[in-house]
């Protein structure tokens, strides 16, 4: 599934370019007046052919503005381009989660790890080491070769090299042994927790 959808996102965004690209150039080739420069003819009655040319004619632009359901329509529509081309844009900026893992199981058949479990038990491991306060744990990469993304919320106490130094040699060397893993690249992420401050009476 996520094959299609890669598929399908890449056939999209070449297409968006392609028709971005041809009504640029399109626009380009008018306003710098290259056909008459540099000698060769544009279809009669083309848009966009002449340095004077605008890119919506009068004709265009008040075709339907008399009718009630005009101009709602227009807002509509372009608030749902809007809305779409935000979704497609946060949609390449998110990393998505590893839904399973593949683990060779040493008898050539291979098993699957939910990744949501091994994030789990990351996590909770994670929030067992002395200094943490909390930690969020996420799978990202392909099948056979995940990458971990954690976040730590680290104690006014810990000492930020002891913690990482830990979590490689306890957590995550579990995990990648667990999963059967050569290596597990790691991202980890700190900050510290910000206690409220409290009268003593």
């Amino acid at each position: 599934m996520r094959k299609v959808l890669r598929t399908v996102n890449r056939v999209l965004l070449g297409l968006t370019g392609l028709v971005l690209i041809g009504v640029g150039g399109t626009v380009l080739l008018g306003g710098f007046d290259l056909p008459d420069k540099w000698g060769f003819g544009t279809p009669s009655g083309g848009r966009w052919t002449r340095p004077d040319d605008v890119l919506l004619r009068d004709t265009d632009r008040t075709r339907w503005t008399d009718r009630g359901w005009w101009w709602p329509v227009v807002i509509a529509a372009l608030a749902v381009l809007v809305l779409l081309a935000l979704w497609w844009l946060l949609s390449q900026l998110r990393r998505h989660r590893l839904r399973e893992i593949l683990v060779d199981s040493g008898d050539g058949e291979g098993a699957q790890l939910r990744g949501r479990a091994l994030e789990s038990v990351l996590t909770a491991e994670s929030e067992s080491l002395e200094g943490v306060d909390r930690a969020r744990v996420a799978l990202t990469g392909r099948r056979t070769e995940p990458r971990v993304r954690a976040g730590l919320a680290l104690a006014p106490h810990a000492e930020p090299c002891a913690v990482i130094a830990r979590l490689s040699s306890e957590a995550v060397t579990h995990a990648r042994l667990s999963a059967g893993l050569k290596r597990l690249p790691t991202e980890v992420r700190l900050r510290a927790v910000k206690h409220r401050a409290e009268r003593v009476s």
